[in-house]
């Protein structure tokens, strides 16, 4: 059994480990041949880095490359997520803040348009795939990602919001340094990467699940079977169709946890009713699985 156990641990690394490269790969496109050739400022870490790239290579007699500020921003986070998230996922985090700078340090640049609205979409939606392909798969890439992810647990917002919001300070330099036209498609391209991450790393958002069943026993069963949900039970309602006692199940799940429900209801009650809707807003306790 320890075997087996050791097996699928090294299948999931070396999963990690692929995801972290995919990444690398993606950001190094992003900002190689999207955002820096077209003057466009990413979010979060990538965008400050890009800041300070383009600040010494105009105003100091040296340059400090992108890449290199994109590692030195993220080294103190290292410390953060080691103390507040976990450490196996710091590990694959900084693994995947190397590749990536070392991606961007040799990953060419080419300027593929002129037009900065392209270039700010593309690379909102390079980066915002990588980073949410990323984070689905547990690891992190850095930068306001720890910081959304630890605020998330207190303020329960999505991390790509939590990106947005963090990022208006990239928006406002951009605009003071070098002209409102750049800020304006860097607040698209920052826009468009929130999205981008929210739809892929859709583990933040809630839904709202009511069952109608005349099975409730065995949907109960297979449903806290499947997923650690708490159910309210609604007895002695009637089907107006045939006039059967039905019972209704009320519960809230996650998004990432659609395909279990549907399991659960294909083994427990193919038949039953399920109406599946978003969830605005969640007071009291919601059980939320960790990020690693």
């Amino acid at each position: 059994m320890d075997e087996i156990d050791k097996l699928i641990e090294r299948h999931q690394n070396l999963s990690k480990i692929s995801v972290a490269f995919l990444y690398s790969i993606a950001v190094s496109i992003a900002v190689n041949m999207f955002w820096t050739p077209g003057g466009i400022y990413g979010s979060g870490v990538t965008g400050a880095a890009q800041l300070i790239s383009t600040i010494s290579e105009r105003w100091f007699p040296f340059h400090i490359s992108t890449a290199v500020m994109y590692f030195a921003f993220n080294a103190p986070l290292f410390v953060l997520a080691w103390r507040k998230i976990d450490h196996n996922f710091t590990v694959f985090t900084i693994i995947a803040v190397a590749f990536a700078s070392l991606m961007m340090h040799f990953f060419p640049t080419a300027k593929i348009t002129a037009d900065p609205l392209v270039c700010a979409i593309f690379g909102a939606v390079a980066n915002g795939f990588g980073t949410g392909m990323a984070l689905r798969n547990g690891i992190s890439t850095g930068g306001i990602d720890i910081v959304g992810i630890i605020l998330r647990k207190k303020t329960g917002k999505s991390v790509g919001t939590i990106n947005i919001m963090f990022n208006l300070f990239i928006i406002a330099c951009a605009g003071f340094l070098f002209g409102w036209v750049h800020a304006l498609y860097s607040a698209i391209s920052i826009f468009i990467n929130g999205q981008v991450i929210d739809m892929i790393y859709n583990k933040d958002q809630k839904l709202q699940v009511m069952i109608v069943t005349s099975k409730p026993k065995y949907v109960i069963k297979e449903i806290q079977s499947e997923m650690r949900r708490g159910i309210t039970i609604v007895h002695d309602a009637e089907g107006a169709f045939k006039h059967e006692e039905k019972t209704i199940l009320f519960t809230v799940i996650s998004r990432a946890e659609l395909n279990d429900l549907e399991t659960a209801m294909t083994l427990s009650d193919p038949h039953a009713f399920v109406s599946v809707t978003d969830t605005v807003k969640i007071l009291g306790r919601f059980y939320q699985k960790h990020i690693y």
